[in-house]
């Protein structure tokens, strides 16, 4: 199908707490045109496109019915993902999905076959690792400043997001926990590194059975914790390298890591959560402190870079084979973790290049 021409026309379904920050990015970009903000309380929506200019608000049906919306960005809690995506995919719409892409392989996997007979491309969030500070890494480990690359680490640890989420249950339901909530950053950054997973290893563990909400109206009250809370993997790689990492719900000793070693140096690596920051170059003994370069525009980047792909008809960077692969790697993780047994992975992906440089996502290029 033709790839169009001009700004590229979004619609936004799902104006919960994370669409503000979408919102303000995509709002921004020159080649972008936000035209309708959908969810089901319609108020909110109405107050999300007020607050941002949008010029349409309403129900998901009336962002679908717009033919001038070529990309729906999907902000609906991850239940809902595949089937907001497929509806989008069915009335003709090019789909953003915040992570992870759909709730498990098989329907991920419909929805990637779904978009191939349609014409349309489904990609998916984070889109972290296109921010200066991933991307400034990447570029380091390409150059050969720490020779050959051999391994990572990465850690994430943190009491629980239930102290200031005032709405924390979906964080603890299936699909989500801290290895599918924070795991898809940690693990498409590796994966931006080292390629496809081939193999895991993995333990879990839950500390309670169920958490106390810490702020907000519903201060006090209980919930369910429907996963794992607490969970370690050895990762091996089809390009030889291992990486082993834990993702915790269960630390008061709050830490963020990711470092990549190789033959001459190992690299700190700027938290995967995050657009930007320092890069730590450790060799013989010395450290020394590099800043990042290149776009440090935060959640919505991934957006702007996948109209800019569909207008130039080539492959985007946060393709949704790559968003498969790491839920595919999330499922085996919890199967080897139940399991006691290394689980095989068979997805794969193609590595792309770092972005350039000067890669900017406020200029007018369309």
């Amino acid at each position: 199908m033709s790839a169009g021409t001009g700004r590229v026309g979004v619609g936004v379904i799902g104006a919960g707490t994370i669409s503000t920050q979408y919102l303000t990015n995509l709002t921004s970009f020159p080649d972008l045109d936000v035209r309708f903000v959908a969810d089901l309380d319609l108020e909110r929506a109405r107050s999300q496109a007020e607050e941002f200019r949008v010029p349409g608000s309403g129900s998901a049906e009336q962002l679908l019915a717009d033919d001038a919306i070529e990309i729906v960005v999907n902000l609906t809690v991850p239940v809902a993902h595949a089937e907001v995506a497929r509806a989008a995919l069915e009335a003709g719409k090019h789909v953003w999905n915040e992570k992870p892409i759909t709730l498990d392989t098989t329907s991920a996997q419909e929805l990637l076959e779904l978009a191939d007979r349609v014409g349309r491309r489904v990609a998916t969030a984070p889109d972290t690792f296109l921010g200066a500070g991933l991307q400034s890494a990447l570029r380091l480990v390409a150059s050969g400043r720490i020779g050959t690359p051999m391994s990572a680490h990465s850690m994430m640890l943190s009491p629980g997001p239930e102290s200031w989420h005032p709405n924390p249950d979906f964080l603890f339901a299936v699909g989500a926990g801290p290895l599918y909530d924070i795991g898809p950053y940690y693990l498409t950054a590796l994966a931006q590194f080292f390629g496809p997973v081939t193999r895991v290893h993995a333990t879990l563990s839950q500390s309670r059975t169920e958490r106390v909400i810490g702020s907000g109206p519903r201060a006090g009250q209980t919930f369910p914790v429907e996963v794992p809370t607490h969970v370690t993997a050895l990762y091996e790689f089809a390009s030889g390298q291992t990486a082993s990492s834990t993702f915790s719900f269960d630390s008061h000793l709050r830490r963020v890591q990711l470092e990549v070693a190789g033959t001459d140096a190992t690299l700190e690596v700027p938290d995967p959560n995050t657009f930007e920051g320092d890069l730590v170059l450790h060799t013989a003994g010395e450290a020394q402190t590099l800043p990042s370069t290149g776009s440090t525009s935060t959640r919505g980047t991934g957006v702007l870079e996948l109209a800019r792909a569909i207008r130039a008809g080539r492959p985007e960077r946060a393709s949704g084979a790559l968003a498969f692969h790491v839920l595919d790697v999330m499922q085996a993780t919890i199967q080897a973790g139940e399991s006691g047994q290394p689980v095989d992975v068979s997805s794969r992906f193609e590595v792309v290049e770092p972005l350039a440089e000067d890669w900017d996502p406020t200029e007018a290029t369309l």
